[in-house]
């Protein structure tokens, strides 16, 4: 077996260590030590793209949140199913996955950050949600290993109560928002609905082609004319703050 072979090393704003590394043919993103991303498998992130994106009018002018970067085959596959008019925004934390992105990694998903309709803003995408008042008419969330995340401690806030009104306050009406997952949670599907969204959970393949595991994706609904409880209480983990304020989103996928 071939030995890998270290691209690139960077670091994300919290300390974390990120590495690309490459073994026969096959391109891997390590956070922490631990496989975050390859790119043999990106069937579901393809699927993430499809389910947040096939709403859209073909003659519109559109604006496209994608949270997370990684090998930019999110990217790809969203700029395959929106109009030549649409914005597409993404975000990423850690400017190193960009760099990797113009350089190593480029030819893997045909170059999409060099699309006229693409906007890199080097942030945390929880940030830019924050500060985009009904922007997006379409949001797709690719960060970490999903709700259940296990790279970065500080990407829970996104999957928590706050983050989700977040993202609700960011779609514009009638729209929608994709998040990916490793798993299924039905802790994260609930808070979705007490947020005002109707949600569908969908299984689908991490490879194009058949075999392998299946990843989940949330296709999350802004349902019209709903007026919004107030979410569940979350208790609070074992020597966690009482104080719950916006914490960085990590290292993305994509």
């Amino acid at each position: 077996m071939q030995p890998w072979e270290l691209l690139g090393r960077t670091a994300t704003p919290a300390g974390d260590d990120m590495t690309l590394m490459r073994r026969s043919g096959e391109y891997v993103i390590f956070a922490s030590g631990k496989p975050l991303m390859s790119s043999r498998m990106h069937g579901s992130e393809e699927a993430l793209a499809t389910l947040g994106c096939e709403h859209l009018a073909p003659g519109g002018a559109p604006a496209v949140l994608v949270g997370g970067l990684g090998m930019g085959f999110t990217l790809r596959a969203t700029l395959g199913h929106v109009p030549a008019a649409a914005t597409v925004v993404v975000a990423e934390l850690v400017p190193g996955v960009v760099a990797w992105n113009e350089g190593p990694l480029g030819p893997l998903a045909d170059h999409p950050l060099r699309d006229h309709r693409v906007r890199v803003e080097t942030a945390d995408v929880a940030a830019v949600l924050r500060a985009s008042p009904r922007r997006f008419d379409a949001v797709l969330l690719d960060i970490d290993n999903g709700p259940d995340a296990f790279t970065t401690t500080g990407n829970a806030w996104l999957y928590g109560n706050a983050g989700v009104t977040a993202l609700r306050e960011a779609l514009a009406p009638a729209g929608v928002a994709t998040v990916w997952s490793a798993w299924e949670d039905r802790k994260f599907e609930q808070r979705l609905r007490w947020a005002g969204f109707a949600v569908d959970v969908v299984r689908v393949r991490a490879r194009l082609t058949q075999g392998g595991p299946r990843h989940v994706i949330f296709r999350a609904t802004l349902r019209q004319g709903l007026r919004v409880p107030a979410p569940p209480r979350q208790r609070r983990r074992p020597g966690e703050s009482a104080r719950r304020g916006p914490r960085r989103s990590g290292p993305a996928r994509g």
